[in-house]
């Protein structure tokens, strides 16, 4: 029997379908967001303004939530977007800063200044989630103090009743760009020792979003593979990664896109579901998207809506199409729906 408190049991089931699956959508992108509007414009990031950032997160957030359980957005530039949510689409908020600490060693992380969980439930999250630059193999001190820092935000939701999500990103201690033949070995170990770690009680995480553990683009036999790339691991053993990742966690856990394409983000899930892992939904956000972002940058926002409501919805649906068939209730980790006691 898991034990969940009613805040957080309540605030789970308004992020999810009927079936108990998360199919959330992301936009809480901010300076990935902005470069690649500028780029697209030709400008430079500076002239891209508040008023542009939060008319695209409202555009995506207005089209394509009809077809999400959840939406996260950050409280910088998308509580107008929040506000245009489909009505009975669950609201996760972002409560760190955009980035990380470049004044220090580790990708440190940053919470937004002006915010707390507090704030972030009062405002109408269903959930807070935060985003978290982890290497396991990355220097002791260094790890150290990023373990404080979930712990510490993981009492905050405690206190303040509502889900915590834990989105971890694995990165290139080497200073690489984490997309060549080494890192994509070292992949796997990344994601299932970090499932590993922060499953752990003392972070209080409810749900973890993770990336799929193999390079999809180093995987033979598969459509993603790309030819001048050397094998890093042949279908079957990616199999094996996927099931070695989800026996370390009793959690719940959701995989996020990382920015790949659409094609790439459903194969790989195609792959979670071949594998028999128990993964529980998505939190998906450029893969639905980032094609429109030229559009807009030429076009509009009207063009954007245009180009949304075609090829965005068409992208959306694809995907809950691959969770229909192989995602599982976040409730299945607990070994069903009635072995999770409300308190």
């Amino acid at each position: 029997m898991t034990t969940l408190t009613k805040g957080k049991y309540e605030n789970c089931m308004n992020l999810c379908n009927a079936k108990g699956v998360i199919a959330a959508a992301a936009m809480d992108q901010r300076g990935s967001l902005k470069k690649s509007i500028a780029k697209a414009k030709g400008v430079d990031p500076k002239e891209i303004r508040h008023a542009q950032m939060a008319e695209f997160k409202t555009a995506v957030t207005k089209i394509l939530t009809p077809y999400a359980t959840a939406i996260l957005l950050d409280p910088e530039y998308g509580l107008e977007a929040a506000k245009q949510r489909a009505k009975g689409t669950g609201l996760l908020l972002a409560y760190e800063s955009s980035g990380y600490d470049n004044t220090s060693p580790g990708r440190m992380p940053l919470l937004l200044t002006d915010w707390s969980v507090a704030k972030l439930k009062a405002t109408g999250a269903n959930a807070v989630k935060i985003l978290l630059y982890y290497n396991p193999f990355e220097k002791t001190e260094v790890n150290e103090a990023k373990k404080k820092w979930v712990e510490k935000i993981g009492v905050e939701c405690v206190q303040n009743d509502i889900p915590y999500f834990l989105e971890f990103v694995g990165y290139d201690i080497a200073g690489g760009e984490g997309k060549n033949f080494e890192y994509a070995k070292q992949k796997p170990e990344i994601v299932m020792e970090s499932m590993k770690e922060f499953s752990k009680d003392q972070y209080h995480v409810d749900v973890l979003k993770v990336e799929i553990p193999v390079n999809m683009q180093f995987v033979s036999e598969t459509q993603s593979f790309k030819k001048e790339n050397r094998v890093a691991y042949n279908k079957k053993e990616a199999l094996q990664w996927y099931r070695d990742a989800a026996a370390v966690t009793d959690k719940p856990f959701i995989y996020l896109s990382a920015g790949v394409s659409d094609d790439e983000f459903r194969e790989s899930l195609e792959l979670a579901s071949e594998s028999g892992v128990k993964w529980n939904g998505v939190l998906c956000g450029r893969a639905t998207w980032k094609e429109g972002i030229p559009v807009y940058a030429k076009s509009g926002v009207k063009a954007l809506e245009t180009w949304l409501s075609d090829r965005g919805v068409q992208n959306i649906e694809a995907l809950n199409n691959i969770l229909q068939k192989g995602a599982s209730a976040w409730w299945d980790k607990f070994g069903g729906k009635e072995k999770v006691k409300v308190l």
